[in-house]
């Protein structure tokens, strides 16, 4: 049995060689065969069913809070006053997506457009779409500015129009009309002898152009040739570039859809995506690491120069005419009308814009928008869009229903569309790419580490036995000439 020791405890050495060489290989072959999983389950492609599905139909539940700025004051406003207004809501709005008319084609690309409802929530919301606010009237007030420089005699023309429709500068109706269309007089009208001069020609809202509706026709990449660029635009509704602004920079459509991005994602990367809402392509940058239901996440945040003026930021001139750093001036998409996007309350806007309107309080918490992404594949884990729909307003000569208004820009609604990932699908992300790569990744570890320890541990043994099993002979020898002796002497 000792002379075989020697043997055991090599063979537990090249056990231990063999464990530490295949964990070895292990951490330079299992982030590889991660990354390729990835790549693979990344790419659009109907034969990756849960990446594919969450692409096509995002199954996780998305919602639209609507929060209405009610007018307090509107016959001091006409007299001159500094407008004051209280923040109504949420109404809260489910929103489903589903894309359609799906076409891959040669290149490497998809086509679709994505379908869009909304269905009020009343268990989420503080209040219902009967509740009755006040707001400026766009078809009066945007109206008015957008005739400023017309002729005297049209802008009179105009002013009798409006007295006729009995159309006056505030309108004070249901939550629900104010969202998805009235019945105007007016409107009628302005689609007659003014075609075009308004973007809807039936029941006039907010959001009427919203419900029931796409948003165009994308063409992305499915990232089957390359996967830097799978979900990046290559055109929308056939162009490749904006027809609305003034540079060609400003007119480019860059980045995604605005639903998922490429994988593979470090803190030096920007979550650059096209908004046909907007009408431009914007930019994310990251803020900080975090964790969501044990899966790593990236939050990536609107830089202070998103909506700044090109005073203040020299890239922004193409979006002018501009007014004070924190508006979007979305005129020229929308009909000339005098409207302008920005984050809700003025967050990170020019401060003076605070002081032309009583009844704001900007935070970061709870009117910066934010999208926390899981960096490996690119799949956003909690989504947070926060905007703010605002109306340019002053007093216009010969429309007497401008009355003496100070030039402001008037907060109207405020909205934030969120959604996070949830239930069984978040349990399959986090077990996909956290828990197996975890699992695999303390493996060999494991496995260099019990390697490591069982060559010491045989080394150790064999190189006892090698010292012992001389003297173990020697002693051997000894008692076996001593027996013989013994043995003869008995003889005798």
């Amino acid at each position: 049995m000792a002379i075989k020791r020697p043997k055991v405890a090599i063979g537990f050495i090249v056990a231990g060689v063999l464990m530490v060489l295949f964990g070895t290989i292990m951490c330079f072959v299992v982030p590889l065969v991660i990354d390729d999983q990835i790549v693979k389950h990344t790419v659009i492609d109907p034969k990756n069913d849960l990446t594919y599905t969450m692409w096509k139909d995002i199954p996780v539940p998305f919602f639209m809070s609507v929060y209405f700025f009610n007018v307090l004051n509107p016959a001091e406003i006409l007299k001159g006053e500094k407008p004051m207004v209280e923040q109504r809501g949420p109404y809260v709005y489910r929103k489903q997506c589903q894309k359609e008319n799906i076409t891959f084609h040669p290149n490497g690309t998809v086509s679709y457009r994505e379908y869009r409802q909304y269905h009020f929530e009343p268990s989420m919301s503080a209040g219902n779409e009967s509740d009755v606010v006040t707001i400026p009237n766009m078809l009066v007030l945007g109206a008015s500015v957008m005739m400023e420089n017309l002729p005297y005699v049209l802008r009179l023309m105009m002013s009798a129009t409006f007295k006729t429709f009995k159309e006056g500068p505030f309108l004070t109706k249901p939550v629900g009309e104010l969202m998805w269309g009235y019945d105007s007089g007016l409107v009628d009208f302005l689609n007659q002898y003014l075609p075009g001069m308004i973007p809807t020609s039936g029941k006039f809202g907010l959001f009427s152009e919203f419900n029931n509706s796409n948003t165009g026709l994308f063409t992305v990449f499915t990232g089957k040739d390359d996967i830097r660029k799978v979900h990046r635009v290559d055109s929308w509704n056939g162009l490749t570039e904006l027809p609305y602004w003034r540079t060609a920079q400003s007119n480019m459509i860059n980045g995604t859809a605005g639903q998922m991005w490429p994988p593979f994602m470090t803190k030096q990367s920007t979550l650059p995506f096209y908004s046909p809402d907007a009408c431009r392509s914007m930019e994310l940058v990251y803020q900080r690491p975090g964790e969501m239901n044990g899966i790593p996440l990236y939050r990536y945040v609107a830089p202070k120069t998103l909506f700044a003026n090109g005073t203040d930021y020299a890239p922004n001139e193409g979006f002018c005419p501009c007014r004070q750093s924190g508006l979007l001036n979305v005129s020229s998409c929308r009909h000339n009308s005098p409207v302008f996007i920005s984050h809700p309350h003025f967050f990170n806007a020019d401060p003076v814009l605070l002081d032309y309107v009583q009844g704001l309080n900007p935070s970061e918490e709870k009117h910066g928008l934010f999208i926390d992404i899981h960096p490996q594949t690119g799949v956003p884990l909690n989504v947070s869009i926060r905007l703010q729909l605002n109306l340019y307003m002053k007093k216009v000569s010969g429309i007497t229903e401008t009355g003496k208004i100070s030039d402001v820009v008037m907060p109207m609604i405020w909205f934030e569309e969120n959604g996070y990932i949830d239930g069984p699908i978040v349990n399959t992300f986090r077990t996909n790419l956290v828990v197996l790569p975890t699992v695999l990744e303390y493996l060999q570890y494991i496995l260099i580490g019990l390697g490591l320890a069982t060559i010491i541990i045989a080394a150790v043994v064999y190189r006892k036995v090698k010292v012992k099993l001389p003297h173990r002979i020697q002693c051997f020898t000894r008692y076996k000439a001593n027996s013989q002796k013994l043995k003869k002497k008995m003889q005798f």
